[in-house]
């Protein structure tokens, strides 16, 4: 796949009122540098703080596709709108309120560059700098996975990362349902159904509490319980075959 004409990573950018980070983590998109080429997708959905201005301005004068949703839709279903407009062979879903380093992507990018694996996760619980928001939220978090783990007879240490780096191709083949935070499980689980495992690398996370802005609650947790239930016990991962092999 690397020597394919559209070897390249597309970085998908969910975004919801997040005025107070966007701007930084839209410039730092910007500048990353590396011997592979980049799209930013960056998609706004139904904001009412200032990041339609904010995207305005920063598309102005930089290389950004820009997509506004009319009302608020959902995580899960920006996410799988930006799918739909990738180009590039690889794909990235970055969250715009800055919990992850925008340095790391290089380095999840370069195992595929390597041949090494197709599929990289960055794993926050193997990241030597990170910053847990509560306990509660580290309790749950490695509950679902070891849940995950169990169901599928997987070793995947951070279920819930946002930096997965995908193939574009596998990731268009999916039917995916989810509308909401569950399309991050909702991803693995359709992964580790088709007997795709990742190769995890340790990444950098500051994560935020409710009251610096984080929008997931326990009842996501409860929802995400389910979609990897019904994902274990369901069949069609894809609508086509993908190899399963490394680049």
């Amino acid at each position: 796949m690397i020597n394919t004409p559209n070897f390249g990573l597309s970085i998908v950018v969910p975004i919801y009122n997040e005025e107070k980070t966007l701007r930084k983590v839209l410039s730092e998109l910007i500048a990353i540098k590396g011997d592979f080429p980049i799209e930013i997708i960056a998609i706004n959905d139904g904001s009412t703080d200032g990041t339609k201005e904010i995207l305005e301005e920063v598309t102005f004068l930089f290389d950004i596709k820009v997509i506004h949703m009319a009302k608020n839709a959902g995580k899960g279903a920006v996410v799988r709108l930006g799918i739909s407009q990738i180009r590039y062979s690889h794909c990235l879903i970055f969250d715009a309120d800055l919990e992850y380093q925008t340095i790391d992507i290089k380095k999840l990018f370069k195992p595929v560059q390597e041949g090494l694996s197709d599929v990289v996760f960055g794993s926050r619980v193997k990241g030597v700098n990170t910053k847990q928001p509560s306990l509660l939220f580290s309790l749950g978090r490695n509950f679902l996975t070891l849940y995950m783990n169990l169901l599928f007879g997987s070793t995947i240490t951070d279920l819930h990362t946002c930096l997965k780096l995908t193939p574009s191709e596998f990731l268009k083949s999916m039917v995916l349902k989810e509308k909401g935070f569950g399309l991050d499980t909702e991803i693995t689980c359709r992964m580790l159904q088709a007997k795709i495992h990742p190769l995890e690398i340790p990444i950098t996370y500051i994560g935020r509490t409710a009251e610096e802005g984080k929008k997931i609650t326990i009842g996501d947790g409860f929802k995400c319980l389910w979609v990897v239930t019904r994902i274990r016990f369901s069949s069609s991962p894809v609508r086509q075959t993908v190899s399963k092999r490394p680049v």
